[in-house]
């Protein structure tokens, strides 16, 4: 037996949509409940990588650590260690790790996720464009910029590759502006940082149409860096595209 998980994410997305976060904390500890009394191995894995998350989300990093540490003894528990599950779970539990401060912890992590999908999934795989690009946040934060800039660019590739990833695109730059930041500081990064930021405009401006959430959570995300680095008007751009999608949807 299975618990419906296309229902359960169905209607965890409908809280996360009003920010409901309590009701969406409670939905998925039910269904933990559920999928443990009926031995639902997958079911299980899958509702504590959302608890995972979730508890990021909202800021509580000893839940969100908690609900890792369960998540990653389960996979050997269960012999998931050469599954794509386990990649997933390797790769959110790092997630956490950066988010809370144990950037160390974090990169192993990320390693080990690293082999899971380039073992299971193709090399054009958005996943794995994902894992490179906040892969490397971690690496950034350990200092380690050339290796930083090497999944950076990977994550372009593999977003290269799919149809409809110019947001994605525009973050990763973004992400290496900050990079360049931190490694050389302002003054001297100043002029890669201004190439960086005309070229993640140019991505941001190539699908301006697009109405969906993920688009507009990438204008909201991406405002606050352009803001940041003195572009003011682009900033209030992106603010109110995020502002329009979201009172529509």
């Amino acid at each position: 037996m299975r618990i419906p998980t296309f229902r359960v994410l169905e209607k965890l997305d409908e809280y996360l949509r009003k920010n409901d976060f309590d009701s969406a904390k409670r939905h998925l500890l039910y269904w933990l409940e559920e999928a443990k009394m009926i031995k639902d191995n997958d079911g299980i894995m899958l509702v504590l990588n959302e608890l995972i998350g979730l508890s990021r989300k909202v800021g509580d990093g000893e839940q969100a650590i908690s609900y890792a540490e369960k998540a990653l003894s389960l996979i050997e528990e269960l012999n998931l260690i050469s599954n794509v599950v386990a990649g997933t779970t390797y790769l959110n539990s790092a997630t956490v790790y950066k988010a809370f401060n144990e950037p160390q912890k974090s990169i192993e992590l990320f390693e080990k996720a690293k082999t899971n999908y380039e073992q299971n999934l193709s090399s054009k795989d958005e996943r794995l464009g994902g894992l490179y690009n906040n892969m490397a946040l971690t690496l950034v934060d350990l200092k380690e910029f050339d290796k930083a800039y090497e999944f950076y660019h990977k994550a372009i590739f593999v977003m290269q590759e799919n149809e409809d990833k110019q947001p994605e695109q525009a973050i990763t730059l973004l992400n290496i502006a900050s990079a360049k930041e931190s490694q050389l500081g302002l003054d001297f990064a100043k002029k890669e940082i201004d190439q960086l930021l005309i070229k993640a405009k140019e991505l941001l401006e190539q699908c301006k149409e697009r109405v969906d959430g993920n688009y507009a959570y990438t204008c909201e995300k991406c405002a606050t860096v352009f803001g940041y680095y003195g572009d003011l008007e682009y900033q209030k751009i992106l603010e109110s595209r995020s502002r329009s999608i979201n009172e529509r949807t």
